[in-house]
C-alpha cells in the first residue's frame, strides 16, 4: 500500500482508482510515497525521505524543482493533453470575444439600467460600436500543433477559417490528427505575415521565453488578435505595449489594458498578461533536457516535453 498526498483538489474519479488499488490517499497523509498536485509550488517544499514520485495533473512542470527531484531520484510524471478539449473551447471563446468586444458590450448594456422607455432607441443608436469582423474567411495562425493546437486548428477549419500552423517538432501522430486543410508554415514569419488571429500553444522553455518580441510584432498585420493560452512569459508585454497601436485590434480590451491606454487585445486563461512585468513574479524557465530522470507521456512537440501548463 502506498501513501499518496494530494496538494490541490484532484478529481475524485482519479483518486478512487488509487484507493481501489489499496492506496491511502488524502491531503493529510503523512510520510507520502507520492504527491499529486496541480498548481501547488514545490520549490520551497521540504521533500519527505519517503517520497519516490510526483504526479502533476497537467502538462506544465514549472512548479516542480526538477533538478532537485533528479538529485533525490524522485520520478516526476505529467499529463499533457488532459485538459486539451477545455482549453480548445476557451480559445474559441476568446476568438469571439476579441472580434466582437463582447465584454465591452456587457458593460455598456449594464449602463442602460434604469433608462426605461429610452432603452430601445439607445440600443439602436449604440449597438454598432460593438460590431466586429466575422471569423469565417479570416486567417488563424496556430503556433504549436500539439494536443491543444491541433484541436483548435481543426475547429477553426470547421468554422470556415483559413488555418496555417507552425510547429518545428510536429510528430507523425500529431500530423495524422490535423485536418488536411491546415496549411503548414516553415517558419514563424509565415504566421505573422498572414494571420488575422494568432493562437499561441507552446511550452515555456528557454527558447520560447519572449518568443513574441518587438521584432515579431513588427511583422504582424494591422488589427491582429492574439490569444495566448501558454505561459505569459512567452509574450514580451513591454515590447507589445510599445509597438505601433495600429498593429493590434482595439475591439476588446480588459479594464487593466484601458488603464494602460493600450490598444492591444490579448487574453490568457492562466496568467495576468496585462499586468506590468515588474508586478509579475517570473521564475526562470527550467529546461527539460537537464531533468534526465523525468518520465512523461509523448506530446506532439516531442523533441522537448511540454512545460506550458
Amino acid at each position: 500500500m502506498y501513501n499518496i498526498k494530494t496538494m490541490n483538489h484532484i478529481s475524485p474519479c482519479g483518486l478512487q482508482k488509487l484507493e481501489a488499488r489499496g492506496c491511502n490517499v488524502g491531503e493529510n497523509v503523512s510520510d507520502p510515497d507520492g504527491l499529486i498536485l496541480r498548481s501547488a509550488d514545490l520549490h520551497d517544499y521540504a521533500f519527505e525521505p519517503s517520497l519516490i514520485a510526483i504526479a502533476r495533473s497537467g502538462a506544465g512542470t514549472n512548479n516542480i524543482p526538477l533538478d532537485e527531484c533528479c538529485r533525490r531520484g524522485i520520478v516526476v510524471f505529467n499529463s499533457p493533453g488532459a485538459n486539451a478539449e477545455a482549453v480548445k473551447e476557451q480559445i474559441l471563446c476568446s476568438l469571439v470575444l476579441s472580434s466582437r468586444d463582447v465584454l465591452g458590450s456587457i458593460d455598456w448594456v449594464k449602463g442602460l439600467n434604469g433608462r426605461g422607455k429610452d432603452i430601445p432607441a439607445l440600443v439602436e443608436k449604440g449597438k454598432s460600436q460593438f460590431a466586429g469582423p466575422e471569423l469565417m474567411g479570416k486567417t488563424l495562425g496556430v503556433i504549436g500543433l500539439g494536443a491543444i493546437g491541433a484541436l483548435i486548428a481543426n475547429a477553426a477549419v470547421s468554422l470556415g477559417m483559413t488555418v496555417c500552423g507552425y510547429d518545428p517538432y510536429l510528430s507523425v501522430d500529431a500530423a495524422w490528427r490535423l485536418s488536411r486543410d491546415v496549411k503548414h508554415e516553415v517558419n514563424l514569419d509565415g504566421i505573422y505575415a498572414k494571420a488575422d488571429y494568432i493562437s499561441i500553444n507552446v511550452p515555456y522553455t528557454d527558447t520560447t521565453y519572449h518568443m513574441l518580441d518587438a521584432k515579431a510584432f513588427s511583422k504582424m498585420k494591422d488589427g491582429v488578435r492574439i490569444i495566448n493560452e501558454s505561459r505569459a512569459e512567452i509574450v514580451d508585454d513591454d515590447a507589445m505595449m510599445l509597438s505601433s497601436p495600429t498593429t493590434f485590434s482595439s475591439a476588446s480590451m480588459s479594464r487593466t489594458s484601458r488603464t494602460r491606454r493600450s490598444s492591444v487585445w490579448i487574453t490568457s486563461s492562466r496568467c495576468r498578461i496585462w499586468a506590468p512585468a515588474r508586478q509579475r513574479a517570473r521564475k526562470s524557465p527550467r529546461s527539460w533536457p537537464r531533468a534526465s530522470c523525468m518520465t512523461t507521456l509523448p506530446t506532439a512537440t516531442s523533441k522537448t516535453p511540454s512545460t506550458s501548463r
